[in-house]
């Protein structure tokens, strides 16, 4: 998959909540209600990026769970970041 320009990312970001880019890398934070709760959240993320073959660095802190993305095999951003962080805010 082609890498996107910055007139690409900026586009997409537009289209996301809350995500924000930080060189080759969009990260966002979502804070949950509980512990458990931010570890089911993890699972639900962790189907759709296995589903999509693309997974995202999670860091879980008890109720906070952060995610960022960006394709590794490619050196930056690309479509499949955008779309599986649009998965990630669907199953919020």
């Amino acid at each position: 998959m082609a890498l996107l320009n910055d007139q690409e990312i900026r586009a997409r970001l537009d289209q996301l909540q809350g995500w924000t880019r930080e060189g080759d890398v969009i990260r966002k934070t979502f804070t949950l209600d509980s512990f458990p709760a931010a570890i089911a959240f993890v699972n639900r993320i962790a189907e759709r990026a296995e589903a999509a073959d693309h997974h995202p660095d999670i860091d879980i802190r008890y109720d906070r769970v952060a995610c960022a993305l960006s394709t590794h095999s490619e050196g930056g951003l690309t479509g499949r970041d955008f779309d599986l962080a649009g998965e990630i805010d669907g199953v919020r």
